[in-house]
């Protein structure tokens, strides 16, 4: 005991059982029409067992006390659960495979009727994978964006994230994979953070979207879904790419993170380019 509390109350992983998920996933649905079915259980219950050490709650129970009486904590549960961290350049294998053969083979892809290209960057969170993309395009391709631009869109559910993402202010870790020519070139000190060059910033335009409504979004010829359907259940892992598929023209790329694969029916609407990098083509 300490201070009249047990001492493994703060420390220790908080035992969340699947009725006191319910009820915070209750809670939730009721105060702010968020559901969390759509997620895996496994991990929505890691997500909430931070915010309860946060809060110094002694268990589950007390937890979902706090969440009927706090508007706050439960906005900064909501962002707990839907938050996807990022960096620039993460997973640097994957962006060179980008470079040397999926753009190349997009502008090829393309012909005078296609205006312009566009890319999804779907669950962008920080937006560092889609002004990666950018930072690609406007270091290699600068002569085929003339000739055929591209527009990329990024996507994510919460909306206090778009906007610091298309702030385009970083913190130092976020830069730990990028390397040095793009740093000194789009990168420049503001305040205690960094800031993304004006003309990158320009190539990215952010949505207020939820991935499961994903076969709504407009039609692109890449899609980009990394490290997302890891945190959603296996139903909606097989709708998220269904939807994806059905904006994307045959001959259209989707990029997965390297612990995702298609799944189901879905496996047979597309085929392999790359296995190690999970880059698929729309048959």
């Amino acid at each position: 005991m300490k201070n009249g509390l047990p001492e493994h109350s703060l420390f220790d992983a908080p035992d969340i059982s699947d009725d006191a998920l319910a009820e915070i996933a209750l809670i939730l649905e009721m105060r702010r029409d968020f559901s969390m079915s759509i997620y895996k259980d496994k991990c929505m219950k890691r997500r909430v067992a931070i915010r309860i050490r946060s809060c110094r709650c002694l268990d589950a129970a007390a937890y979902c006390n706090l969440l009927r009486q706090s508007d706050h904590e439960l906005d900064l549960l909501q962002k707990t659960l839907t938050i996807h961290v990022s960096q620039f350049f993460r997973n640097p294998s994957m962006f060179e495979n980008l470079k040397t053969v999926i753009f190349p083979y997009l502008f090829q892809l393309a012909n005078p009727a296609i205006k312009e290209l566009r890319i999804w960057s779907l669950g962008c969170a920080g937006g560092e994978e889609a002004y990666s993309l950018a930072i690609i395009l406007s270091e290699f391709f600068a002569l085929e964006i003339l000739h055929t631009p591209v527009k990329i869109c990024a996507a994510d559910i919460d909306t206090d994230i778009l906007l610091a993402a298309s702030r385009a202010e970083y913190n130092e870790d976020r830069l730990k994979d990028l390397p040095e020519l793009f740093r000194a070139r789009y990168f420049s000190p503001h305040g205690n953070r960094i800031l993304l060059a004006e003309n990158v910033r320009e190539m990215v335009t952010f949505h207020q979207l939820n991935i499961m409504d994903v076969e709504s979004f407009a039609p692109c010829h890449m899609a980009l879904c990394r490290n997302t359907l890891i945190y959603f259940t296996r139903p909606d892992q097989e709708k998220i790419l269904r939807g994806i598929a059905n904006i994307l023209p045959s001959g259209g790329i989707l990029v997965l993170g390297k612990s995702e694969t298609l799944v189901g029916e879905v496996r047979k609407l597309f085929t392999t380019v790359c296995p190690v990098e999970r880059i698929y083509r729309r048959l």
